[in-house]
């Protein structure tokens, strides 16, 4: 039994050590996992549909249960990991997730699904910050730092745009649950090593949880998000502008009770620096133009270039891998260019890319796509790396949970509102390039029908049949895709609009703290003894630090007056 013990405290001290990147990648398959589970249904929607049958509130909570509650809880548990220990709520969260996985995959029925969906948000709500706050704990040399930030915010990327060519081939080879099943071997190998190497890390802890405040913030995100969904998919009707309205007033009063309180939630003073403003509303901003283009261009694949959810998936893989070759230059670009420069000219070649997109037509032109999902994975991913970087560095050690879920919050916000904002841009563009065909002889019920989606146009054309059917799909192509340049210029402008606000970040990567605390350290032990100047001075080295100094040589008049050197 001791051997064992032993053999623990070893694991974990080389963890917290030399090993740290060790914790890395425990830390990476974690985060891995939780971002593909975030897209990996989005292929299987099809089979489930013809499956269990769901009513379309049903498929529409199927598909938004996990991201909605994911996003709503991150505060919560990035919080409450910062109080009773981040490995601890982590450890919690690949448990659930294990858990949550079996049971969406053995659903029989709409509910029992969108439980399932639910609790998987709850266990990635409990993941995603404890793996970055636990990561700027065991990384506090900024440099090294932003290297493993690199590293997560690409793996991150992975993992969203593997979603859909890991559910493309489980779904056209097995059934839809197996995209549920992959994580639960994962998770049982994932769980043990999390227990035995990733360290044990808590902030301050003055002061009880602010319970009401978890909840009140919870609840003021899912309305935020709810009601951003509902009106991309539906307009402005009171399904999703009283939600949008509820969340953001429960927010406001979130704020005011962190500024009164004595041991807030959240240090809402973060929020008076620059850096990290600017910071969080360049991830939303990121976000924002990620998710709708990667949504619109599995559109355009799939419905205008007819390929299968196999071939989408593959055709987006030049974008996840200019996205992993950014995060692995990431830590070098940033320490010579700095912050401002990086997360701007990221956003403006990400703008560059999405220009160069509206050369897409009605024909395949591959070269075209894969040069242009490359600048765009490239560009997006630099831009997070700076931006995600900038804020944790901006945030206290002792509230990296708080400073974790807020970006991961603003990751989440951005996705959601990028969903609602192109796709109502995408369909305000496309309905009036349909608005002539009843002069054409077709019927006013199908044009109407076919101006929802260009899915549904598709099905409307099958049911008219004839040379009928043929004019509806082709103008419902035709409307579609140049519905999808003005949506790819819209996104530009924001993007550029983005590259302006990075000129609040700073201009170079100040690593003045770590050299700061390492004379801290040099100066601790000669105020401590007497004072001389051939005095060793050794530093100890810290993990994760490159900075120490070199001990100097005793002189022979000291080590001949028989004290031994510190």
């Amino acid at each position: 039994m001791s051997g064992t013990s032993t053999a623990v405290t070893r694991l974990r001290a080389a963890a917290g050590g030399a090993n740290r990147w060790v914790v890395l990648v425990v830390l990476c398959l974690s985060l891995l996992l939780v971002a593909l589970d975030a897209t990996v249904l989005h292929v299987a929607v099809p089979a489930v549909t013809e499956d269990l049958r769901p009513s379309a509130v049903g498929l529409l909570w199927i598909v938004d249960a996990y991201p909605l509650v994911c996003a709503s809880l991150l505060i919560l548990f990035g919080t409450l990991g910062d109080r009773i220990g981040r490995r601890r709520v982590l450890l919690f969260g690949y448990a659930l997730f294990g858990i949550a996985s079996a049971l969406a995959a053995a659903a029989d029925t709409p509910a029992v699904l969108i439980a399932a969906r639910a609790l998987l948000g709850v266990g990635g709500a409990m993941i995603m910050p404890a793996t970055l706050s636990i990561l700027r704990q065991v990384f506090p040399d900024r440099r090294e730092r932003a290297l493993a930030i690199g590293i997560w915010t690409a793996v991150a990327a992975v993992g969203a745009a593997a979603g859909p060519v890991v559910g493309g081939f489980l779904v056209e080879h097995y059934w839809w649950g197996s995209v549920f099943l992959i994580n639960i071997p994962l998770m049982a190998m994932i769980l043990p090593l999390g227990r035995f190497l990733l360290p044990e890390s808590r902030g301050t802890g003055d002061g009880p949880w602010d319970v009401v405040g978890a909840l009140m913030a919870a609840a003021g995100v899912l309305g935020v998000v709810l009601g951003v969904k509902r009106m991309g998919a539906g307009g402005l009707d009171l399904a999703g502008v009283a939600p949008l309205l509820a969340g953001a007033a429960l927010l406001v009063f979130f704020v005011r009770r962190q500024k009164r309180r004595t041991h807030p939630l959240i240090d809402i003073a973060m929020f008076s620096r620059p850096a990290f403003t600017t910071a969080v509303s360049c991830i939303v901003l990121a976000m924002l133009a990620l998710v709708g283009l990667e949504l619109i261009a599995v559109q355009y694949l799939q419905l205008v270039l007819d390929l299968s959810p196999l071939e989408t998936g593959l055709r987006l893989l030049p974008l996840t891998f200019a996205a992993m070759a950014a995060g692995a230059t990431g830590s070098y670009t940033l320490s010579r260019i700095g912050p401002r420069r990086m997360v701007g000219w990221g956003f403006v070649l990400t703008a560059a890319s999405v220009l160069l997109l509206t050369q897409m037509g009605q024909h395949d032109r591959p070269a075209l796509l894969t040069v242009g999902f490359v600048l765009l994975g490239f560009g997006l991913q630099s831009t997070l790396f700076g931006a995600y970087e900038s804020m944790l560095s901006e945030a206290p050690a002792e509230r990296a949970g708080g400073a974790a879920a807020i970006g991961e919050t603003s990751y989440q916000l951005g996705a959601g509102l990028g969903i609602a904002l192109l796709g109502s841009v995408m369909n305000a563009a496309y309905a009036p390039g349909l608005a002539r065909l009843h002069e054409e002889g077709v019927p006013a019920s199908a044009g109407s029908a076919a101006s929802n989606s260009l899915g549904e146009a598709y099905q409307v054309a099958a049911q008219l049949g004839g040379p009928m059917g043929d004019l509806l799909r082709n103008t419902a192509r035709h409307a579609f895709v140049q519905g999808l340049h003005v949506t790819l210029l819209v996104s530009a402008g924001l993007l550029l609009l983005g590259a302006l606000a990075a000129l609040r970040l700073p201009k170079v990567m100040d690593c003045a703290p770590v050299r700061e605390a390492c004379r801290a350290r040099v100066a601790e032990p000669a105020a401590a003894g007497p004072r001389s100047e051939s005095r060793a001075l050794p530093v100890q080295k810290r993990p994760g630090r490159r900075l120490a100094l070199p001990a100097r040589r005793e002189p022979a008049e000291a080590t001949s007056s028989g004290r031994a050197p510190r």
